[in-house]
């Protein structure tokens, strides 16, 4: 039965084909181009959600990328990428594994959306978000000044839940990674990977991965430039 991973570009769908890459198992790809910043119809159509990522195996359709890559550790996994209980960092595999989805995540989304909104850097709610995005971006920092990545000494599905909030993500939502000089050599480690390139290369091969991982933001995404543009005329 063929795995298939249908993917939004520039999205964090990338977190699925890079973990398949990664553990080298056949599946089908499709990809989807936004129209121009969300998700097209075709692709709102497979899920009644109209989220990316899905992934359909068999009779089972599933959304939400902390879902689907857990699912497909369980089924073709073979104990690849996770720390199970009883093992050393177990805790701290399950922490930084939600942690994408549950504290960093949300942030970036949640400030993108009230800049967007007109909200001046002045307004004290927009002040408050960017505020607690420093102190999650100093929290990451401090850890990967002790440990190679984020679950400890080796890399895991963790890292593959974080990764793409820390590169493609910000084509959303611009920030300068310069402060933070243990992210930066983290990104340039995980982007070594054969898995990770493999993965850009089959789902977004117009991202220049040097722009990602580097401090300055990356190009915003086409669909969020072009609604920029038509505000400052």
């Amino acid at each position: 039965m063929t795995l298939t991973v249908h993917h939004l570009g520039i999205s964090q769908s990338e977190r699925v084909v890079f973990l398949c890459e990664e553990l080298g198992i056949d599946y089908e790809l499709k990809k989807y181009d936004r129209s121009p910043l969300f998700a097209p119809p075709e692709y709102k159509a497979l899920h009644p959600l109209g989220a990316a990522p899905v992934i359909q195996d068999g009779d089972v359709t599933l959304a939400e990328s902390g879902a689907c890559v857990d699912y497909i550790l369980q089924t073709r996994g073979e104990g690849r990428f996770t720390i199970a209980p009883g093992e050393k960092n177990h805790s701290e595999y399950l922490f930084w594994f939600h942690f994408a989805n549950g504290t960093l995540q949300p942030n970036l989304m949640r400030n993108m959306t009230l800049k967007l909104a007109g909200l001046g850097t002045d307004n004290e709610n927009l002040k408050r978000h960017l505020e607690r995005q420093k102190e999650i971006f100093n929290f990451i920092d401090k850890r990967l000044s002790k440990v190679p990545f984020l679950a400890g000494d080796q890399f895991t599905a963790a890292d593959i839940m974080n990764f793409c909030c820390l590169t493609t993500m910000r084509c959303y939502m611009p920030i300068d990674l310069s402060p933070y000089p243990n992210i930066l050599a983290y990104l340039k480690r995980i982007a070594a990977r054969d898995g990770y390139r493999r993965a850009m290369r089959k789902g977004d091969a117009d991202l220049n991965i040097e722009q990602l991982i580097g401090a300055p933001p990356p190009p915003a995404q086409k669909g969020l430039a072009a609604i920029l543009q038509a505000r400052r005329r």
